[in-house]
């Protein structure tokens, strides 16, 4: 571990100023990703600013959506009785996450900014453009199984680790944003970016913007929502392909839908093109499969990870099949 200087804030706004006019300088709250990147030399801060004694970890959910605090622990939204009721997706893309002992640790701010998993990524002893700028990415024709298949560039194919991420992206939910400037919201689906010729740059944040919390509006897709995440074991794992669906129906036709995947995007990855199928179908097995027939177009597969195209079309038909009660 490269050593690094250390702070406390007690304020958003010295937190963000100092951030902002410290360079090297990185938050840390539940710090469950940031250690073991530390650890690995990853990462090398010149400082860390612990934002863990902030008042941000509310958690109120209401009849317009949900305002939950970037602090708030993954384990405590997950058994928050209201986000049971009206977001479902978002409750099981919690548990699917990780370990009991990582969700009462790791925060809602912390998980969203976590970083990818790509096997070079992690590995110091190997070139990776997102670790180390111009080295290259052994991963397009190397190790990829777990890598992305759509998103990628000639840089970087590292795919989007995240599960909350997606299921907000489909949920259409905001980040609360403290910077500099003051505050601002962005929607999730805007937050992450495709690595281009810039894998380095993962998210649209400004240095010392500080996640202060996320909304999400309350809808009735929502609230008929469902995850359904496909990993190598049923523990703690990350995912080869997962699916975010939310349906709105009016007897048995879909008036409204929403689908998302991970574990094959460079980010949390929207399918519209399969909403578009869904609306003003029939919510029935022979419309979801039609439908995730769609979910892999313009996949570019490699190799190792050439099986998630068909693994994705089948866990987005088996996820709307969930969600609407077809066995």
């Amino acid at each position: 571990m490269v050593p690094f200087a250390y702070a406390a804030a007690h304020d958003v706004d010295a937190a963000v100023t100092h951030a902002a006019r410290t360079r090297g300088a990185e938050f840390i709250a539940g710090g469950t990703d940031m250690l073991q990147l530390l650890e690995e030399r990853v990462r090398a801060p010149a400082e860390l600013i612990d934002i863990s004694r902030l008042p941000l970890a509310d958690i109120d959910v209401g009849p317009a959506g949900a305002r939950i605090g970037a602090l708030a622990r993954m384990a405590d939204v997950a058994d928050d009785p209201g986000m049971q009721e009206l977001f479902p997706v978002v409750v099981q893309a919690l548990v699917a996450s990780a370990s009991p002992q990582v969700r009462n640790m790791a925060t809602i701010g912390g998980n969203l900014l976590q970083r990818t998993r790509c096997l070079y990524f992690r590995d110091v002893a190997t070139p990776c453009n997102k670790r180390e700028p111009g080295s290259g990415c052994p991963a397009q024709d190397g190790q990829n199984r777990m890598n992305a298949i759509l998103g990628g560039s000639p840089h970087c194919i590292a795919a989007y680790a995240g599960d909350l991420a997606v299921a907000l992206v489909a949920l259409d939910a905001d980040v609360l944003v403290t910077g500099e400037q003051g505050e601002r919201t962005i929607p999730v689906g805007e937050l992450h970016r495709m690595p281009g010729d810039t894998p380095e740059v993962e998210t649209i944040l400004a240095p010392g913007d500080l996640i202060t919390g996320i909304f999400i509006p309350a809808s009735a897709f929502a609230a008929q929502s469902h995850y359904l995440k496909l990993r190598d074991r049923a523990s703690f794992e990350f995912a080869l392909t997962s699916a975010a669906v939310g349906l709105d129906t009016d007897g048995d036709t879909i008036r409204q839908a929403r689908v998302a995947v991970g574990g094959v995007g460079t980010k949390p990855w929207r399918l519209p093109q399969v909403e578009e199928r869904l609306v003003g179908s029939r919510a029935h097995a022979d419309v979801f499969h039609a439908a995730a027939e769609r979910a892999a177009d313009g996949a570019e597969p490699r190799a190792g990870n050439a099986f998630k195209v068909e693994l994705l079309r089948r866990t987005v038909e088996r996820a709307l099949r969930t969600v609407a009660g077809i066995p």
